[in-house]
């Protein structure tokens, strides 16, 4: 198995996994391959490179091996990208996710949460939603 850096044409960049350099290149060639932002499926294949900043703890460095460390980045990458391109609603989630479904406020990004109850009726009504658990940071 072999990991990717990708890129699509319009500047998203994401992560591949693929059984070898073969398989990429042909499921690119076929069109296979697609953004998970914006779904361009022109895409290419970008140099890898990361930076991690660790604290003295050393509990930290214990045990973490570089895929450990590689997907705290990712998870921190997804959770500043929520919170930059998503409003907050707070525990008014449902109601505002059906109004938009209904046609009552305009869509937009939102985020917030939800309980059991509300979530059950957001399925019923054949809203989409996803719901992920996200760590917050320190600045």
């Amino acid at each position: 198995m072999i990991t990717y850096d990708l890129k699509c044409g319009n500047g998203h960049k994401f992560e591949g996994w693929f059984a070898n350099r073969e398989a990429f290149e042909t499921q690119r060639d076929e069109a296979l391959i697609s953004c998970p932002l914006c779904e361009s499926r022109k895409i290419e294949k970008v140099p890898s490179a990361f930076a991690v900043h660790l604290s003295h703890d050393t509990s930290v460095k214990e045990g973490a091996t570089a895929a450990d460390t590689r997907a705290m980045s990712y998870i921190r990458a997804v959770s500043e990208f929520v919170d930059v391109n998503f409003e907050d609603v707070g525990d008014k989630f449902a109601d505002e996710a059906l109004k938009m479904h209904r046609g009552e406020k305009d869509n937009r990004s939102i985020r917030g949460t939800s309980t059991e109850a509300e979530e059950e009726d957001l399925k019923d009504e054949g809203v989409e939603f996803l719901k992920v658990v996200l760590p917050k940071y320190d600045a």
